[in-house]
């Protein structure tokens, strides 16, 4: 089975996102005790930097995981608790266009509060590459809703061999199977979404130069 990289991006900068980072690293490091050799590769990121942020979250893998706070006051943006790191997606946008890349990961995780609604899923377009399954939540979110999700996205993405299907085919299959997950063990409706998304034609522009 081919190795699945998970580029985790912490812009959230705090103790709770800390700690859901910590969470998810364990998690994947619990998979790969389950194999002969690992199965999962992890590239870890925590930074104030624009450039270190906007290189992060270019960087081609099978999952990109953002844990940050969703801020939604003047453009779908990625915020820190302390409000002094703030990245915006029309930032990252611009970014893309000037270089000709952006986001080139199957699966996008915006593990924030908010970041499914059809505002931000139309500032990530601006700024893909290729389709996506793209994740995001439907309401407020706390450590809790996170850390539950993404144990049973991570045990599913695994489990699934891929064989036939693209990474986003594969994060669509994991991440349904998570949402079924997640309301069996708590009773609760699951506020994390995922949905297909397309490169705009503005990001199929920067593509082409």
């Amino acid at each position: 089975m081919r190795n699945r990289l998970i580029t985790l991006v912490d812009l959230g900068l705090d103790s709770s996102f800390d700690a859901s980072m910590t969470f998810v690293q364990g998690i994947t490091g619990n998979i790969n005790a389950g194999w002969p050799e690992p199965v999962i590769d992890v590239n870890f990121v925590r930074t104030r930097d624009h450039e270190t942020a906007f290189s992060a979250l270019t960087t081609p893998s099978t999952v990109l995981h953002v844990m940050a706070h969703g801020d939604h006051s003047d453009e779908p943006s990625f915020l820190s608790t302390d409000g002094r790191t703030q990245v915006s997606l029309s930032s990252l946008a611009d970014w893309f266009l000037d270089r000709q890349w952006g986001i080139a990961s199957g699966v996008v995780i915006a593990d924030g509060c908010k970041t499914g609604i059809g505002k931000w899923q139309r500032a990530i377009r601006d700024c893909l590459q290729d389709d996506i399954t793209y994740i995001g939540t439907s309401t407020v979110i706390g450590w809790y809703e996170a850390t539950v999700f993404c144990s049973a996205f991570y045990g599913a993405l695994v489990r699934n061999r891929g064989l036939g299907r693209t990474p986003a085919e594969q994060g669509w299959d994991a991440a349904n199977r998570a949402i079924r997950a997640y309301e069996t063990l708590t009773d609760a409706r699951c506020p994390y979404k995922p949905v297909l998304l397309t490169p705009s034609r503005r990001a199929l522009r920067s593509l082409t130069g």
